[in-house]
């Protein structure tokens, strides 16, 4: 009995999961916060013996699934797994129903890859300087694509805009597809690209890469500058993804997921593939998280007031 009683009463994750885990994702199937939630749920399905389930719940942005997991237990049972749209939309919505660092424990940044700058192959520019010095000589005459008002692209590029003293017009799509599709087509000029979906075009020659918007080259095109050594000093954007749970689930909990996270991070497969996709594992500690998330929330928030940005 005493033993029994000192099992049942020990830490919250002794026994942890004891039932499948859900991960929901607020985007549909096939995006890369979809894919890397699959990629990182499959490996502590492997190491904890319990199933996490990715369920994709888009909606708002990502706010719906946020506010799922919110409203959920704080039993570790219901995880968020984000990308850098969650910080980007307190700085373009009123009103959220919910704090995006109080509200939530971070668990770990899994991963970050860099975007890519492509333009039109008619464009006479080869590198990002030729591309800064071509927008500074026609003002506003260069139409970017994006994902839509608000997007990681929009912002991304209004602080390129900032940040190198230009002005370019923003043209909005429903998603990052028919931006692309236009760009080849020559209705826009260039955009910032997922490296992912944007190298092979650049390598086909339907694009031109100029530059990676991380703080250095990727593995997967060594040949091709960061935005900051090639025109731009200073300039580091990228797409990252990480997991949350509401912020009162018990420490040891997101302690243990947090282990297995980094531990997953370190697997010489994850590495490899995102490697060959132009990323890089992470596996932060939660207060490296929570840092990241703080920045890039004060980050955007100031890219929005400066480029005057509506909020809705």
């Amino acid at each position: 009995m005493a033993s029994a009683f000192a099992q049942s009463s020990g830490s919250p994750a002794t026994n942890y999961p004891a039932k499948p885990v859900r991960v929901y994702v607020g985007f549909a199937p096939g995006g890369a916060t979809d894919i890397v939630a699959r990629m990182f749920a499959q490996k502590l399905s492997e190491s904890l013996g319990r199933s996490f389930v990715v369920e994709n719940r888009p909606g708002g942005g990502g706010i719906a699934a946020t506010t799922l997991v919110l409203k959920s237990p704080a039993d570790g049972y219901a995880i968020l797994a984000i990308s850098g749209t969650y910080t980007i939309t307190p700085a373009i919505t009123k009103t959220l129903p919910y704090d995006s660092l109080k509200d939530f424990a971070q668990i770990s940044m899994v991963n970050q890859s860099p975007f890519l700058v492509v333009v039109h192959p008619a464009l006479p520019v080869k590198v990002m300087r030729d591309l800064v010095a071509l927008a500074k000589a026609q003002p506003g005459k260069l139409d970017y694509g994006s994902a839509g008002q608000g997007s990681n692209v929009h912002l991304s590029v209004e602080l390129l805009a900032n940040m190198a003293g230009i002005k370019m017009t923003h043209v909005p799509y429903k998603g990052t597809g028919q931006a692309l599709i236009d760009l080849m087509a020559g209705q826009v000029q260039l955009t910032i690209a997922n490296i992912l979906s944007g190298l092979p075009y650049a390598r086909s020659g339907r694009m031109r890469g100029l530059a990676v918007t991380g703080a250095r080259r990727v593995k997967a095109a060594p040949e091709i500058p960061t935005v900051s050594e090639s025109g731009v000093p200073g300039y580091e954007v990228a797409s990252w993804n990480g997991w949350l749970a509401h912020a009162a689930t018990p420490p040891e909990i997101i302690a243990k997921l947090n282990t297995e996270l980094v531990k997953a991070a370190r697997a010489p497969d994850i590495g490899e593939r995102m490697a060959g996709d132009g990323g890089e594992p992470l596996g932060t500690t939660p207060e490296q998280f929570r840092q990241h998330l703080a920045d890039e929330i004060a980050r955007w928030r100031k890219v929005v007031q400066v480029a005057g940005i509506r909020v809705e």
